[in-house]
């Protein structure tokens, strides 16, 4: 974390909170990375690893298990049988960014450059003239799976002024031509930069089998603002749902819960959702599933514990943005600093309904946090989250909330302290909390 423009010398709860987000993020600069931060914060905690190739004997106690760039942890409490109901936090672990294409070692012109895929919608100017990282996994030839994380590699330079008068009445990239990180200068012919990939991992570059590696922002987060009230970071879509959603479960005691507490943090969210590690493939159903068959179900007993399950699925939505109120519903404008949303479409882009909003409110009161409502501007039709399609796969009731921020899809955004931690307290009375 860079240092705030006030002393923190005693750093209030909510800049405490966003001070250890900010050391989650700057570990997490891939979904992959982002995982392995999250085992290792809950190895920390108790939670044991479940491997899914193995067969499952459960009893009351802490666990995780990982896919890919996704992990889900629970706390089994003592008395659980198959058909107790789960309170199931779900978020997701990547972000819009740009993506290493295969033979990625460019060259134009004497400058080294990196081809990259456009992944998701990122705000493509806010990238420019940043300094990046690549960051990701490396799968080699025997099948073994290594992270590697470079240095301040990359950079997409801006075209100057001189050379583009009219760049201040409309900028247009194109994702093809303009997209082109450099990251040196030299020939494509004499440079690798997948062995700048392997070095970093410590591996031969002559092992690698296959890789799954983005660019992120190199730049730390930063509390900023009058009183430090606000936190600059990458990712912040949506790692501060998971990193809310961590700190709930590891202040889980099990002998208050009548209900099993679950975290879910999916990868490929900005894209669809649709792998074996996102949420519209199959790893929560399986998860639910096996928990439930190993404390001695049946079918109706997953049934019934589906039926007495909740999901909260938590993405980052948008405050009101003092330049553009027009874009905004004229009635429901969230503020920075005022609570975390409680998101509602009625289109079920968002899957909220009564119900679930009655519960909301309820640990929202127990948690003594405001919350904001959000609905877009009927002109502007807004995206979609995990929550619709977790309800649609496996029948369970769901509501949509999450972070209000300005900047959502730059490489860099920001929300208020305040905010990100009442979305942690709120979730730690979801966890516990027996109203449903």
């Amino acid at each position: 974390m860079q240092s705030s423009p006030s002393s923190l010398n005693s750093p209030t709860p909510a800049q405490q909170h966003a001070l250890d987000l900010g050391e989650f993020v700057t570990a997490s600069p891939s979904s992959f990375h982002a995982v392995a931060e999250a085992v290792r914060r809950l190895t920390e905690s108790g939670f044991s690893p479940l491997i899914e190739t193995e067969a499952w004997s459960l009893n009351a106690g802490k666990y995780y298990v990982q896919r890919d760039g996704a992990v889900i942890a629970f706390v089994i409490p003592q008395g659980a049988t198959a058909a107790t109901g789960f309170r199931i936090l779900g978020s997701h672990t990547d972000s819009p960014t740009f993506k290493l294409k295969p033979k990625p070692t460019t060259s134009s012109f004497g400058w080294l450059q990196a081809g990259v895929e456009v992944y998701g919608g990122p705000l493509l100017n806010s990238w420019l003239d940043r300094e990046l990282v690549l960051a990701g996994r490396i799968v080699t030839h025997d099948g073994t799976e290594v992270l590697t994380r470079t240095a301040p590699l990359l950079r997409f330079p801006q075209l100057a002024i001189h050379l583009d008068r009219g760049v201040n009445e409309g900028l247009k990239l194109d994702p093809q031509r303009h997209m082109n990180p450099i990251w040196g200068t030299g020939r494509a012919d004499e440079q690798d930069l997948l062995a700048v990939l392997a070095e970093a991992a410590g591996i031969d570059p002559l092992t690698i089998g296959g890789y799954d590696v983005v660019a992120c922002d190199a730049q730390a987060p930063a509390l900023f603002g009058a009183t430090s009230e606000f936190l600059a970071s990458a990712r912040l879509d949506n790692l501060s749902s998971v990193h809310a959603s961590l700190v709930a479960l590891q202040s889980v005691a099990d002998e208050s819960l009548s209900q099993i507490p679950m975290l879910a943090a999916f990868d490929h969210e900005e894209i669809g959702s649709a792998s074996r590690s996102g949420a519209a493939g199959p790893f929560l159903e399986e998860v639910v599933r096996r928990i439930g068959f190993s404390l001695g179900g049946s079918t109706e007993d997953s049934y019934r514990a589906i039926a007495d399950s909740i999901c909260l699925s938590s993405d980052a939505g948008h405050a009101i943005h003092p330049n553009y109120p027009e874009r905004h519903d004229p009635a429901n404008q969230p503020l920075a600093g005022k609570g975390p949303l409680l998101k509602i479409n009625a289109n079920q882009r968002y899957s909220t309904d009564a119900v679930s909003a009655a519960a909301w409110t309820q640990w929202c009161a127990q948690a003594d946090a405001p919350y904001q409502e959000f609905v877009s501007n009927n002109a502007m039709p807004c995206g979609s989250t995990i929550g619709p399609i977790t309800a649609t796969r496996l029948g369970i009731r769901t509501l949509d909330v999450g972070v209000p921020l300005l900047s959502m899809h730059s490489a860099r955004e920001m929300a208020h302290v305040e905010d990100l931690y009442g979305l942690a307290r709120i979730a730690q009375e979801f966890f516990t909390h027996n109203s449903k």
